[in-house]
């Protein structure tokens, strides 16, 4: 797979290549006793947000983005700033910008938790994808969404993530993928929300995704089932699913927040409490979808974060080793995962409602936040496409409910199956850039999700 090809005028410019001549500069402007770490973020990707089936708003995004971080003794300084994608302006800029570094480690104080690999190694990640193209795509969109109100916001394009370093290291991660998130609404305000993400587009399967979310609106055009507050049987979605484990895992598996009891995972940490024996978790940097390099140069590796329901590792950032005496994995300074991945049961999707019986089958969730958290006790509301289901058939709407259930509950003694099928569930974040990571969840029939009000 080539570089990504930005278009500038009648220029193309190869990332890759440009990244790479920066980095030697780098090392040539470097001065003794200094190391410099780049981080490269760039994309070429197309947005389209459609309303009534149509074309509300069109572009393409095509940046680069450069961080230097320069480290003498225990100082350090960043500076993040945007390229042009020539060679001489852009090794002037970071010719300035290594200067004012220099400057700032003049009067900044030691950080004692600086910690980098200092190793040399190279690492290369390129796939190319099967991307629609944009005037495709809204065609096909348009002849799906026929009378339908379509409503939905599609991004796909080249993403691409570089580092490198002064001690020798190079790396580089370059994929085209998408992720299009749709709604189907109905004229009393309801709807049933849907989404498709990968590498691989396919118009029969987005077309059967819209015909299969189209088959249950008219559902929701019935009158809704009114329930009272307390526990449901209840079929949680891969997505409503995520929901809940991206919140507990925002900071659950952080070997920072398990060292300072802050855990929203602290019991099952400690041992004290536990998930059913059939949920697994784990970084997976097999599924291909983030770096497996960070920003302090260390190479990523997958890291089995929870076995047969109980805890099993942490992610371990270079700051979080040096202060707390431990050995950095490859995590994030965030410590959040990036490439969660939970194993899969044995419900096939077909039997999914006949399972259900009489319940809920919830296809969102919305607002989740802690109530709880200690006791990884999550509230929020259900969202689009949450149904009443009787003897296996949806037979109304369920209007927006508030719950506050426990995870440990969920996913533990009232875990009756796990979905055969997880789904992935790429991040669909695009504050400031695209991002690379997500999810690869299945679906989890409960015995019980309690709804407060």
């Amino acid at each position: 797979m080539a570089g990504i090809l930005f278009t500038r005028g009648v220029e193309a410019i190869d990332w890759h290549a440009h990244f790479t001549m920066l980095a030697q500069a780098i090392e040539r402007l470097c001065r003794p006793g200094e190391t410099v770490l780049s981080a490269f973020a760039g994309e070429q990707s197309d947005f389209i947000r459609f309303n009534a089936g149509k074309v509300r708003q069109s572009g393409q995004v095509e940046q680069g983005r450069l961080t230097l971080r320069l480290v003498h003794g225990a100082r350090q300084a960043y500076s993040t700033f945007d390229l042009g994608g020539d060679a001489q302006a852009d090794a002037s800029d970071v010719s300035d910008a290594l200067a004012a570094l220099r400057e700032s480690l003049l009067d900044a104080p030691d950080d004692p938790h600086v910690l980098f690999d200092t190793r040399s190694w190279t690492h290369s990640t390129r796939r190319s994808g099967r991307l629609p193209e944009p005037q495709a795509l809204v065609e096909l969109v348009a002849r799906a969404a026929l009378g339908l109100d379509f409503v939905g916001f599609y991004a796909g394009g080249t993403l691409a993530r570089g580092f490198a370093s002064t001690t020798g290291s190079r790396g580089w991660y370059e994929v085209e993928n998408f992720n299009f998130s749709w709604s189907l609404y109905q004229p009393n305000g309801r709807a049933i929300k849907t989404s498709y993400a990968g590498e691989a587009w396919d118009d029969a399967v987005f077309a059967d995704k819209v015909r299969e979310a189209a088959a249950r609106l008219p559902v929701l055009l019935r009158a809704p089932r009114v329930l009272t507050p307390g526990g449901y049987r209840a079929w949680l979605a891969p997505a409503a699913l995520a929901e809940l484990v991206e919140s507990a895992a925002w900071n659950g598996f952080s070997a920072r927040a398990q060292a300072s009891s802050t855990s929203p995972l602290y019991k099952l940490n400690t041992g004290a409490a536990a998930f059913d024996a059939r949920v697994s978790l784990a970084e997976s940097l097999e599924l291909g979808i983030a770096p497996a390099f960070n920003d302090d140069g260390y190479l990523r590796a997958s890291v089995p974060l929870i076995d047969a329901g109980r805890s099993v590792g942490q992610l371990t950032s270079a700051r979080s080793a040096r202060e707390y005496g431990l050995e950095p994995n490859g995590a994030q300074p965030q410590e959040m995962p990036t490439t969660l991945a939970m194993a899969g049961g044995d419900l096939a999707q077909a039997d999914v409602l006949a399972r259900l019986g009489t319940g809920l089958y919830i296809g969102n969730l919305w607002y989740v936040n802690f109530s709880d958290r200690m006791n990884c006790r999550l509230t929020g509301m259900t969202r689009f496409a949450t149904f009443w289901v009787e003897d296996g058939e949806i037979v109304a709407p369920v209007d927006a409910m508030r719950f506050d259930d426990n995870l440990y509950g969920l996913l533990g003694e009232r875990l009756e199956a796990l979905g055969a099928q997880p789904e992935l569930l790429l991040s669909d974040s695009t504050w400031g850039q695209r991002a690379s990571g997500g999810m690869q969840l299945p679906g989890a029939l409960v015995k019980s999700f309690e709804l407060v009000l």
